[in-house]
């Protein structure tokens, strides 16, 4: 895995990765810095951070077709999002720049009978366009919010554009040079059938499956007089291994697999899906409704707190612990600002019960559990008790513990946890879910909003497909990563090389952890080690024969140097809160025991050697 080349994805040639190989702590730092010898070779990325080739792509066309020469164009799979996009740039871009923007939205031209089997995947784009100058403030928004398109979404919907199976929303206000333009009616297989054709036979549509879909797609309304090449050739680029009929059975089961009601390996239509009643939530009146699924784990976080500003009214919020960075910048940047505590301490609750009984209050209590990467665990028994005091609501993101070793719901308002990492464990499809707790006293107000705000439909379809095949094993994972993370802990802990590590077991806040563990589970897969020197760390990273990219959860461990790439431009201010700049983040994976444990041996060595060399 070490030989991974720099700008690969991980795993490798893997279309739709959410990792890419930076394999030395050099490349990181030349990450970082922009060097044409990393940056060029990217073929892929985090996706809030890299906008994937396969978007790049579309945006290109867009506005090729609709823009100014030489303006860039960020993609979002719905108006509403789009429209929130450009007022947040417009809100920070110099005027004239944010005079360039224009939103364009683009939908399924139904009027071409063969598109019409395609409407239930709703293949929608939005598109912001505006001069490059005003890229920078728009990738904020991309990067906070996770409200971007997914690359797969793109890449099936620059696939209707070309084919001129999209047309310009009739909503969209047309600028001159769209105006200007003429969507293609597409090729001849697409287009209603002519007068000259009245005297030929009608094709019949292609014949249904078991499932009553052609080839992956309803059939819909499709008649008799249809062209059958038309047919057959929309199914065959685009239906691909996409069968509509299972999307709505697939997110039932991920729900299901989220509330702890389906552990099981469970084939989608081979038998009913379980009673949400029996859960590992403890919570015997939660619903598949109350479940939420978003395209990204972050992108979760940014509508609950949409979700809570609607339903409570603007408020500051606490950030409670070291965060992950755009937690933190959403709730700076998307209301009226948030307390940042940032070590997850009794001394932080202890300074923030004194401001609640001076008079202060709050929206929210944002925590992860446990944190990212220093692996700390807060006191959930006294936050609960505060926020039923003091009248603020609770959201944990439970994605590090993982909802298959920990149970936080009873504690919280909200949970919220990224499908991404060891739910998906693939590293190859995006994914979110928020959990609203129907005991919790916002409950209602949170509902009320989500069902007239929340847009079920920017979860794609494939993505969905995916990651609920992705995460048919994850109960029986979660367990082997558990004991892989143990016995790599058992090594590292007492080398002499390590200066701290960092881990669930192991760090002071360990009875906070106990609290919710579920009986029987063990304490996750990630963990941070730091080293005494600098060099140690670096020759330990650049030596251990692992992935090393950004992410976690994958089945495949996953070693990065977290702090530097998470924080480069502020490490120091991270130093402050106990996140060193040379921590080394370690994701555990499904390898045998021994042999990642030998790995883990070998990178030590290294380490020793620098240690011996001085």
């Amino acid at each position: 895995m070490r030989n991974i080349e720099v700008g690969q994805s991980i795993p490798p040639d893997t279309a739709h990765a959410v990792s890419v190989s930076l394999p030395t702590w050099r490349s990181n730092v030349g990450y970082e810095e922009g060097e044409d010898w990393v940056v060029k070779k990217m073929t892929t990325g985090y996706p809030r951070f890299f906008i994937h080739l396969s978007i790049e792509a579309f945006a290109r066309d867009i506005v090729d077709k609709f823009g100014p020469h030489g303006y860039r164009a960020v993609l979002f799979p719905t108006k509403r999002i789009a429209a929130r996009c450009a007022s947040f740039v417009k809100s920070l871009a110099p005027p004239a720049l944010a005079e360039s923007l224009t939103v364009i939205s683009l939908v399924l031209d139904t009027s071409n009978p063969a598109a019409r089997a395609l409407e239930p995947l709703t293949p929608a784009i939005s598109a912001v366009i505006f001069a490059p100058d005003a890229f920078p403030f728009a990738k904020q928004y991309w990067q906070h919010t996770g409200d971007g398109v997914s690359s797969r979404r793109a890449e099936f919907c620059h696939g209707l554009f070309k084919d001129g199976l999209l047309r310009l929303d009739d909503s969209t206000p047309r600028s001159p040079t769209a105006a200007a333009q003429k969507l293609c009616r597409g090729p001849r297989r697409y287009r209603r059938t002519s007068s000259i054709d009245a005297g030929k036979k009608p094709q019949p549509p292609l014949s249904p499956t078991a499932n009553g879909h052609t080839n992956g797609h309803p059939t819909g309304n499709i008649t008799a007089s249809e062209d059958s090449e038309s047919t057959r050739f929309l199914e065959e680029r685009f239906g691909r291994n996409l069968d509509i009929s299972f999307v709505a059975p697939a997110k039932s089961a991920i729900k299901r697999r989220i509330a702890g009601a389906l552990r099981a390996n469970h084939e989608l239509g081979a038998a009913p899906l379980p009673s949400m009643s029996a859960n590992t939530r403890g919570i015997t009146n939660l619903k598949e409704s109350d479940i939420y699924l978003f395209p990204c784990g972050m992108n979760a976080i940014f509508n609950a707190h949409r979700a809570l500003l609607g339903a409570r009214g603007p408020m500051k919020s606490i950030n409670f612990g070291f965060p992950y960075v755009d937690t933190l910048k959403i709730l700076q940047k998307f209301g009226p600002g948030c307390v940042f505590y940032g070590h997850a301490s009794e001394s932080d609750l202890d300074d923030l019960e004194a401001q609640l009984k001076a008079g202060a209050r709050f929206l929210a209590f944002f925590c992860e559990f446990p944190g990212n990467p220093l692996l700390t665990c807060p006191n959930l028994v006294r936050i609960r008790a505060l926020a039923d005091e003091y009248d603020f609501a609770v959201v944990v993101d439970e994605t590090i513990g993982t909802f298959a070793n920990i149970n936080v719901l009873p504690f919280a308002d909200i949970v919220v946890s990224s499908l991404t990492k060891i739910f998906s464990g693939d590293c190859n499809v995006m994914g979110g879910s928020a959990i609203f707790n129907p005991n919790g006293r916002y409950y209602a107000a949170l509902t009320s909003f989500a069902q007239a705000s929340f847009e079920e439909d920017t979860y794609w379809s494939e993505d969905i497909i995916f990651m609920e095949r992705n995460s048919r094993d994850f109960a029986s994972r979660i367990d082997r990563i558990n004991a892989n993370a143990d016995a790599i802990c058992a090594i590292l802990r007492p080398h002499p090389a390590i200066a701290k590590l960092y881990y669930p077991r192991y760090v002071k806040s360990r009875p906070n952890y106990e609290v919710v563990k579920l009986p029987g589970s063990g304490y996750g897969g990630v963990l941070s080690i730091t080293f005494h020197k600098k060099a140690q760390a670096v020759a330990f990273f650049d030596m251990v024969d692992t992935a090393k990219g950004p992410s976690l959860g994958t089945n495949f461990t996953l070693t990065s140097p977290y702090v530097l790439l998470a924080h480069y431009q502020e490490m120091e201010w991270a130093r402050e809160y106990g996140a060193d700049p040379d921590l080394v983040r370690i994701s555990v994976g499904l390898e045998e025991t021994d042999a990642i444990v030998a790995v883990f041996k070998e990178a030590l060595k290294a380490a020793e050697a620098v240690e011996d060399s001085t």
